[in-house]
């Protein structure tokens, strides 16, 4: 959800939930409601009918997009080798 705000910028919840494949509605509500008290993603409600929430992240959000795309080079560059552990691991049980 973090990365998906990051190159994104700010989002409603529906498209929010569109960009990311197999997430419920309950589960994305409550990671949202997490990240925001963890104070890394900000909400803004509009005082429209119907209410209009917009997310984005802050500041200690965006800081951690560095360390996420760590992660994320490091799953590409090993991801043959832990498909091929879990295929073997799975033949031996």
């Amino acid at each position: 959800m973090l990365w998906t705000l990051h190159e994104n910028g700010v989002m409603r919840f529906g498209e929010l939930g569109r960009s990311i494949p197999d997430i419920s509605q309950k589960m994305q509500t409550v990671t949202l409601r997490m990240l925001e008290e963890d104070g890394l993603v900000t909400r803004k409600i509009y005082p429209e009918i119907p209410p209009r929430v917009e997310y984005s992240l802050t500041e200690t959000g965006e800081s951690l997009i560095p360390h996420i795309q760590g992660l994320i080079d490091w799953a590409l560059q090993h991801q043959e080798t832990v498909l091929s552990s879990r295929v073997g691991f799975r033949k031996k049980k």
